[in-house]
């Protein structure tokens, strides 16, 4: 059960992030099974709700809470826009939001050393 609780820890902006950057790839996944049902076995009404539910509580969500954490951590504007722009593609958030721990740029849940790389980038 802990590792479960420190998922939903949403205590600091970098876990905020995560959490949203996850659910936002989740919701792309409901709209790809959603397209699959419509454009093969040709159900039009099939994408109707996963695509409502992937664009007012995937990606608006998302794209809110990467301009805030950009503002809490101090992004600069590089890696705001790949934040953004990873919202596009199927699954980028959960690419940014692994290579944004593994470069530093996510605070408490990046390394030291990758933090300090950062730190000293600036």
């Amino acid at each position: 059960m802990g590792a479960m609780t420190n998922f939903f820890d949403l205590s600091t902006p970098a876990k905020r992030f995560r959490l949203v950057a996850i659910w936002e790839a989740v919701t792309w996944l409901a709209l790809l099974i959603a397209m699959f049902f419509k454009w093969v076995l040709g159900y039009e009404e099939a994408i109707a709700i996963p695509g409502m539910v992937h664009g007012v509580a995937g990606f608006i969500p998302f794209v809110l809470v990467a301009l805030l954490t950009a503002w809490s951590l101090k992004w600069d504007l590089k890696t705001t826009f790949l934040a953004l722009v990873s919202s596009v593609p199927p699954f980028g958030t959960i690419v940014f939001e692994r290579w944004a721990v593994r470069t530093g740029r996510l605070a408490e849940l990046s390394a030291p050393e990758s933090r300090e790389k950062v730190d000293t980038a600036a």
